[in-house]
């Protein structure tokens, strides 16, 4: 092949390449920013994704007004007790302890799938409400799909749980497009590949707060 040639033909395919990702990241951007349907009023479990504000509080809240039977915070720092979440959330743990676990093992979003999946099966769960950042759902429903493909998953963003749909307050743009590709890099598979964050030591199966 002449070069000429060649180099027309390697720049039709990185345009080609540039344009999918464009017009996937235009997809990504009004999927994260619109509001998702409501979920439906119980489900067998709840799943907290740690890693920003609100997440904990959130699905506490939604424990405690009977949404769902068990809740799994997933990540949670090791030095964070319950008492100090629920005081967080102005709600009263005590009596939820019994159906609160406090993930320990996950740090990443892989890692929260794996412990999900631990959880879930460990409570018999067959529909959970998803509880993080808009920005960051996509991603982690297609970890969370991939670990329990049983299961039915029902998103419901911080920041877009009050009615108002649009742009978390300090999501940028820059963020939004690391978060993408990120998220192609888990719906296609190659995420795999990558070295686990979670020491090999670590248990998935995560204990019950109250137990």
């Amino acid at each position: 092949m002449r070069p000429g040639r060649a180099l027309r033909l390697a720049g039709a395919v990185i345009l080609a390449a540039v344009v999918a990702w464009g017009s996937g990241f235009a997809w990504f951007v009004h999927a994260v920013r619109r509001l998702p349907d409501a979920p439906p009023p119980h489900t067998d479990g709840i799943v907290a994704l740690t890693g920003g504000s609100g997440r904990v509080e959130l699905a506490l809240r939604l424990l405690a007004a009977g949404h769902a039977k068990y809740l799994l915070v997933s990540g949670i720092g090791g030095g964070t007790d319950l008492a100090t979440l629920g005081r967080l959330a102005d709600v009263d743990t005590a009596p939820l302890a019994s159906r609160i676990t406090l993930g320990r093992y996950a740090a990443s979003t892989r890692g929260n799938g794996v412990e999900t999946a631990a959880w879930a099966e460990q409570h018999g769960i067959g529909s959970m409400i998803v509880v993080t950042a808009a920005f960051h759902m996509p991603r982690a429903l297609a970890e969370l799909r991939q670990a329990l493909p049983d299961v039915a998953f029902y998103p419901l963003p911080v920041g877009l749980d009050n009615g108002q749909a649009g742009v978390e307050k300090g999501v940028s743009l820059r963020l939004e497009a690391e978060e993408y590709s990120k998220y192609l890099l888990t719906a296609s598979g190659l995420s795999a590949w990558f070295p686990h964050r979670e020491p090999a030591s670590a248990a998935a199966v995560p204990a019950s707060a109250g137990g």
